[in-house]
């Protein structure tokens, strides 16, 4: 097995001599171990989790191990023991610290050993073969402080590698979820210390009311259609009336053209000194006769004058027509 190095990133030098190559192993059951590439450049003593059987647990694996059975009675009772022992030990050091008066520990018994020298002779351990030697403990003083430095603190080892994490495979996140993940960010209605200008969107977004659900009552929407028709009848109404004012000024100022125009029409007639047939008597009709005979010699002179005042072209043309 060859460390791979994906574009040559980490490889020192091509052209050494040396070779990362790692020889093949084979476990208990004769297959090749792969896991000696995790291994490579770890210690011998580091704990490194390479295979499915790693993470089941050693109950399920072994369940016929020695180490798994239950002890016996005497395993329990000698376990026990020490356990009292232990745990009264620790009782009494602190009972004895928590006294105001702590007296003196009571000494071990005297041991006595006997000696026999290897030079023997008069001149040698005063002509004695043997000596009896008699060792007792020391006397501590209980008011001495500690010798030496106890409470130095120590860095403590590596601890053994946590259990790998089995992570199921990277799933792209949709936008939906893009966006109920997004905080909003943190924006204060009071203080703007640096002035910046905070867009109306992002300070609704910061107040939260984005979050809060509203709550219609359904009689606004009784409320909103009956302002509708309310309003709709009013603009009709209004509507009416407006057309109605407007067809009696109509008809009011076509009256009024009317007197106007018949009074100037009777103001003409007066002024050209011709009066109408209404205004003659009833029975005479030879003095009818005469007032038309009259007029039509009043509008023969007025067309003789209109034809001495217009032009040649003009005058011909009336000529015909007259003649006809």
């Amino acid at each position: 097995h060859v460390a791979q190095y994906p574009h040559e990133m980490g490889m020192k030098n091509r052209e050494s001599s040396t070779s990362n190559a790692l020889a093949v192993q084979l476990d208990a059951e004769g297959k090749v171990k792969y896991d000696a590439i995790a291994r490579q450049g770890h210690g011998k003593d580091k704990i490194i989790y390479s295979k499915l059987s790693d993470l089941i647990p050693v109950e399920v694996m072994s369940e016929h191990d020695p180490s798994l059975e239950k002890p016996d009675l005497e395993e329990v009772d000698e376990l026990t023991e020490s356990t009292r022992q232990a745990l009264m030990k620790i009782t009494n050091s602190k009972i004895a610290a928590a006294m105001p008066a702590r007296c003196a520990d009571k000494q071990a018994p005297s041991q006595y050993i006997r000696y026999t020298p290897s030079q023997q002779g008069a001149a040698f351990n005063s002509g004695a073969k043997q000596r009896v030697i008699r060792l007792v403990e020391a006397q501590v003083d209980p008011m001495e402080p500690p010798r030496f430095r106890i409470n130095k603190k120590i860095p403590r080892g590596p601890p053994s590698p946590p259990a790998p994490v089995l992570h199921s495979p990277t799933r792209r996140v949709t936008v939906k979820e893009q966006r109920e993940w997004k905080i909003p960010p943190c924006i204060s209605n009071w203080k703007n210390a640096k002035g910046y200008t905070v867009p109306l969107d992002k300070r609704l977004a910061a107040d939260g009311r984005g979050l809060q659900q509203q709550h219609i009552n359904e009689n606004f929407a009784k409320l909103a259609e009956a302002l509708y028709i309310a309003d709709r009848k009013a603009r009709e109404a209004v509507e009416t009336r407006a057309q109605l004012e407007k067809k009696l000024a109509q008809k009011e100022k076509e009256t009024k053209e009317e007197n106007l125009r018949l009074l100037a029409q009777k103001a003409r007639e007066e002024r050209a000194g011709i009066k109408t047939v209404t205004d003659l008597p009833q029975g005479n009709e030879e003095e009818r006769e005469r007032d038309m005979l009259r007029q039509d010699r009043h509008k023969e002179r007025a067309r003789e004058r209109n034809l001495a005042r217009a032009g040649p072209d003009k005058r011909s043309k009336l000529q015909r027509d007259r003649d006809r």
